[in-house]
């Protein structure tokens, strides 16, 4: 973790007696994620993001208790308890009814949100890729893979210790030990161990990762891998790639992708999953439930 004072930030003792000290402290939070946004601190950015997720819920807790929408001006004791008016609590929390409104929407999907927050921190980085990522041609920035399948490339490989061209988000599903996102440039990096890889799917980007996990399988520095790409069977790359390839699954039907908002995504073609390493009977037994296998 950076100089950046954080202690007093990130250690949370409850929500404060006093309403006003959310407002103050969700301030502070968002200036948290903005430094380690521009720092480049993902551990931090996502320690922030949720710490500023649990201070929305807690007040929005307490408001649901604690505020009463009808009765004016009135004060109620109970239970050693003040129950404030609307008009009350938004003068003392600073923090109008929509506010809460829309922290409640936003949270009944609360995985959604976390990943449109961090998002968010991206853009606003400057570290949103702007190349078209997974599916030329659709005006979609980020495709992500189905769990499903990242699932099947854990059983066949055992574990993932490599993502060489992601995005943070992806992450939350792949999982992976290292992974490199646009910002680190995994075609600059070395490669080792076990290596999922679902490319950008522009040119030259594609051709040239396709390219990069052939000569890293040949070098012996990455022992397993699994890509899947659109079947571009029309193009050098994709002959290369199968060249070097153990086996490939030719998907049954497209893959539903998912975007950054969590929402399904068809593509306009099939997909091909290529495999190389040592456990082709694995691969062979595991993907055929999602295509044919040669």
């Amino acid at each position: 973790m950076n100089d950046f004072p954080l202690a007093p930030i990130l250690a949370r003792g409850g929500l404060p007696a006093d309403p006003r000290e959310v407002k103050v402290r969700l301030a502070k939070i968002d200036a948290v994620i903005d430094y380690a946004a521009k720092v480049k601190d993902w551990p931090l950015l996502e320690k922030a993001i949720d710490l500023k997720i649990e201070e929305q819920r807690e007040f929005c807790r307490w408001w649901h208790e604690h505020v009463h929408h009808k009765g004016g001006e009135r004060w109620i004791d109970r239970a050693e308890r003040r129950d404030l008016s609307l008009a009350d609590a938004e003068a003392r929390s600073g923090i109008i009814h929509q506010q809460v409104s829309n922290w409640r929407k936003w949270l009944a999907d609360e995985a959604k949100y976390r990943e449109q927050q961090i998002l968010a921190a991206y853009r606003k980085a400057g570290l949103e890729p702007a190349e078209n990522h997974r599916a030329e041609g659709t005006g979609d920035n980020e495709w992500f893979t189905p769990a499903q399948y990242i699932a099947a490339a854990r059983e066949v490989m055992g574990e993932i210790d490599l993502d060489p061209a992601t995005h943070p988000l992806a992450q939350q599903t792949v999982q992976a030990t290292s992974y490199y996102s646009a910002a680190d440039d995994g075609l600059a990096q070395e490669w080792h161990g076990r290596v999922w890889l679902n490319p950008p799917y522009v040119q030259p980007l594609i051709a040239q990762f396709a390219a990069k996990l052939v000569a890293e399988v040949s070098a012996r520095r990455v022992t397993q891998a699994i890509m899947l790409t659109h079947n571009y069977t029309d193009t050098a790359w994709f002959h290369q790639a199968e060249i070097a390839a153990d086996l490939l699954c030719f998907t049954r039907g497209r893959i539903k992708f998912v975007d950054s908002d969590g929402d399904d995504c068809a593509p306009t073609q099939g997909q091909a999953f290529f495999y190389y390493g040592p456990h082709g009977d694995r691969f062979r037994e595991i993907f055929s439930r999602f295509g044919f296998i040669r």
